[in-house]
């Protein structure tokens, strides 16, 4: 390990994760899998921060049934993530717009962004980890 990682003096070195959701919340492990990873990362401090793009912007509309499809709604659990200070949300606007949903459809206060902003942002990050 380098100095720079266990030096006492100084602490462990924070990282910057970004998770980046993709996929739909139903029908694979994925967004699942992704907010394990985010619960695991906010538990180690590290600054992470949470993306949703394409069909990930579902994961945090209000008012999911699940019933029908015999899985649990995991979607309340978004509204915890502040208690493990990971407050950093994020969503892109073209995604919204394609499947017609506004801010206002979502569990969580999250931020908006354009292509050009979301770029900007993953460029800052140490670790990015899309599912």
């Amino acid at each position: 390990m380098s100095e720079e990682n266990t030096s006492p003096a100084s602490g462990p070195k924070i990282k910057k994760f970004m998770i980046v959701n993709r996929k739909a919340p139903y029908g694979t492990i994925y967004a699942l899998e992704s907010l394990e990873v985010v619960l695991i990362a906010a538990t180690f401090d590290q600054d992470v921060s949470l993306v949703f793009i394409d069909d990930g912007v579902y994961e945090l509309v209000k008012g999911q049934q699940t019933k029908s499809i015999g899985m649990k709604n995991f979607s309340p659990s978004y509204r915890a993530l502040e208690d493990y200070d990971v407050e950093k949300l994020y969503v892109d606007q073209a995604s919204l717009d394609q499947r017609g949903l506004t801010e206002s459809d979502l569990l969580v206060p999250v931020a908006v962004l354009d292509a050009q902003q979301m770029g900007q942002l993953m460029a800052q990050q140490d670790v990015i980890l899309s599912f």
